[in-house]
């Protein structure tokens, strides 16, 4: 792999799509939850939020996340406002559901 110069990596990070939603009164950059891994999500469910800031926020971002040590309250009203500013609806899964109907054997 090589490295980019600072042009391309300005155009790269530019053509980057990312939301913003406000934690303790700072705006902070997150990608659409589209583009969320699901290391990203697991982190998320298990309370690693450091691991997590580093997959889905943008990478000047993550100290300003880290530094802010919000409450976990605080997390929640951050990630459904991260969620809505990049049209994704909170709690909403791209799984199947199981229907509610039963099939009958023959």
């Amino acid at each position: 792999m090589t490295d980019m110069t600072p042009a391309e990596a300005q155009e790269t990070e530019a053509t980057e799509e990312y939301g913003t939603a406000t934690l303790s009164g700072v705006d902070l950059r997150i990608k659409p939850g589209n583009r969320w891994r699901p290391s990203y999500l697991r982190a998320l469910r298990e309370g690693d939020y450091d691991t997590w800031a580093a997959g889905v926020l943008h990478k000047d971002d993550v100290a300003v996340f880290i530094d802010l040590d919000p409450t976990f309250d605080e997390i929640n009203v951050f990630t459904t406002a991260a969620m809505g500013s990049t049209g994704e609806a909170p709690g909403k899964s791209g799984g199947r559901t199981k229907s509610s109907t039963r099939t009958r054997k023959r």
